[in-house]
This record gives C-alpha cells, sequence and structure tokens, in this order.
C-alpha cells in the first residue's frame, strides 16, 4: 500500500526508500539513499536515478555543488517531535535555491502536513499505520497564514496593506 501524498493526491511512488547503507538494491531502480551513501555512488554504474535522504542534523553544504541536479532530496522526521527538518527544509528553498522535489520521510503525520508544506515540503511519505488518505485533510488545516513562508513569502499584514 502506497502513503505517499503528491499534488494534494494519494500517489503511487516509483522511488525506492533505501533505509540502511547495508540494504541492497539494483542498478536499475530509482533509490533515495542515506546521505553517505548517496554521496559514495558511482552514477556511471547505475542506469536507475539516485537522491540522498538527509537526517536532521545533516550538513546542506555537502548537497551545495550539485543541487540543481537532484530530482529529489528527503528529510528524515525520526520523530514527530523532531523539528530540525523543518530548518533543513527552509534552508534548501529560501537559501539555496532548490526547485526540486522535497520529500519528508519518517514519523510524518496528519498534523504535520500544512507546516511542511509552508517550509517547501512537496510530497509526504506518510507513516505505514496511518492512512494516506486521511491526511489529505491535513493540507487544508489552515485558510491562511499570518508568517511569511515558502508558500507565501508575504506576510498577511502586507497582503492586506495591498488589497
Amino acid at each position: 500500500m502506497q502513503n505517499l501524498i503528491k499534488n494534494d493526491a494519494v500517489t503511487e511512488d516509483a522511488w525506492r526508500l533505501i533505509r540502511s547503507e547495508d540494504e541492497s538494491y539494483d542498478a536499475a531502480e530509482d533509490v533515495i539513499l542515506p546521505l553517505a551513501a548517496w554521496l559514495a555512488v558511482d552514477p556511471a554504474a547505475r542506469s536507475g536515478q539516485a537522491a540522498p535522504w538527509l537526517a536532521p542534523d545533516a550538513d546542506l553544504s555537502l548537497l551545495r555543488p550539485v543541487l540543481a541536479q537532484l530530482p529529489l532530496i528527503a528529510i528524515d522526521f525520526p520523530a514527530f517531535t523532531d523539528g530540525r527538518g523543518y530548518s533543513l527544509a527552509r534552508l534548501l528553498r529560501e537559501r539555496y535555491g532548490y526547485q526540486g522535489e522535497l520529500r519528508a520521510i519518517g514519523d510524518v503525520q496528519r498534523d504535520q502536513l500544512a507546516y511542511l508544506a509552508r517550509v517547501g515540503f512537496t510530497v509526504f511519505a506518510i507513516r505505514d499505520d496511518r492512512p494516506a488518505e486521511a491526511a489529505l485533510d491535513g493540507l487544508r488545516d489552515f485558510s491562511d497564514q499570518y508568517q511569511a513562508t515558502v508558500l507565501q513569502p508575504e506576510p498577511l499584514f502586507k497582503r492586506r496593506t495591498q488589497r
């Protein structure tokens, strides 16, 4: 069963998430690898695509030279209460200008989706024990937002003065 939300719909996932550096995969598969394993991949030896997933304490400077070529970056949320992934996402979008798919993985739940979208996540891998269809409503929890975000760069007070 797929538990992936993309473009406001539950969708099939063409990528395989590899959680451990010891886990094997086929060279033709599109895989999301731990950052250290992704850095060690020889692109010439693969016919499938490879993308990194980042732990909450990942060093973004390792990706900076190749950000424009990356089709996908996943950021792990090892626990619902760990918010460091939000900061990584916002830095990737606003400071480094990353334009590709940004995927939230790990302990991702319905109540986080609106906030994850605000910092630039575009795809959400919902925990396997939660139905993704029910989590979709989490993207529509709020009709407007006060703060400037990746989705809405102007804060509400500036948008109100422009009306």
